[in-house]
């Protein structure tokens, strides 16, 4: 009796475990057919260079540079970013990478698998980078940092290198794509707009403003030279006239009568 009980347990554990194995294991991202590669990066949140879910990046770098890139999520999809930086021959040290990811708040977002901050030595002539984020959400809690659908940016820049390894020149391979598309989800909820930062926070006035001709003939009125009468003059103003009466009052209640 014990040992078919035993049995049937390693059973359903083996069965559990074949169920679980392809649910958790995920897909490295593939470049999309047909699309066009990407020969350049930005190098700020405001000026990261628009990318697609599958479409890679090859740009010529220097050591020292961050560049930044930006793609769009919708919920249920779970994106991966892959990233690879050849070194030149000569390096004098070892060096510490990283790849970051955020959304259209600028809030940086958590990488559930890959190497997001790996170091290697002098010797090494290419590093691979590597950060799974989580499944995006229809809709979140303003508190939360959860991934919400919109715009995110991703950031590739060394964070420790040896002062005479900076500027040397590197070739860098980026793909950022889609591993897996839950679909709409049953959560209550749904995001108003997506999140996209504000690229456009104003605009530049090269030309001289021009002066309002009719403001140059009220400029010289005698209203300009009295001021304002704001809350400060009218409570002095009161302060005055009460103190005035308050000294008239006291001179006649402690003056002297006079003598006939």
């Amino acid at each position: 009796m014990r040992s078919a009980l035993f049995r049937s347990l390693a059973a359903l554990l083996a069965a559990g475990g074949a169920t679980l194995i392809p649910a958790a294991a995920v897909a490295a991202p593939t470049p999309s057919p047909g699309a066009t590669p990407v020969n350049r990066a930005g190098t700020s949140f405001l000026t990261a260079t628009p990318i697609s879910a599958g479409q890679p990046v090859r740009v010529d770098a220097s050591i020292g540079d961050h560049l930044y890139w930006a793609f769009s999520a919708t919920a249920g999809q779970v994106h991966e970013i892959t990233a690879t930086v050849t070194f030149p021959k000569g390096r004098s040290g070892a060096s510490t990478w990283t790849v970051d990811v955020f959304d259209g708040l600028r809030r940086r977002q958590a990488c559930t698998a890959g190497a997001q901050t790996p170091t290697v030595d002098a010797k090494a002539s290419t590093v691979s980078l590597g950060c799974t984020l989580r499944e995006v959400r229809p809709w979140a809690e303003p508190w939360s940092a959860d991934p919400l659908p919109g715009t995110y940016v991703i950031r590739l820049s060394v964070i420790d290198l040896p002062e005479p390894d900076l500027g040397a020149p590197v070739d860098v391979d980026l793909l950022a794509g889609a591993v897996a598309d839950h679909g709409a989800s049953a959560d209550d909820g749904e995001l108003a707009a997506p999140l996209v930062p504000n690229t456009k926070a104003g605009t530049v006035l090269n030309a001289v403003p021009v002066a309002d001709p009719e403001a140059d003939d009220d400029a010289g009125s005698l209203a300009d030279w009295l001021p304002d009468l704001g809350s400060r003059w009218v409570w002095t103003g009161i302060g005055g006239v009460l103190a005035a009466v308050a000294g008239v009052v006291g001179f006649a209640m402690t003056r002297r009568p006079r003598r006939r």
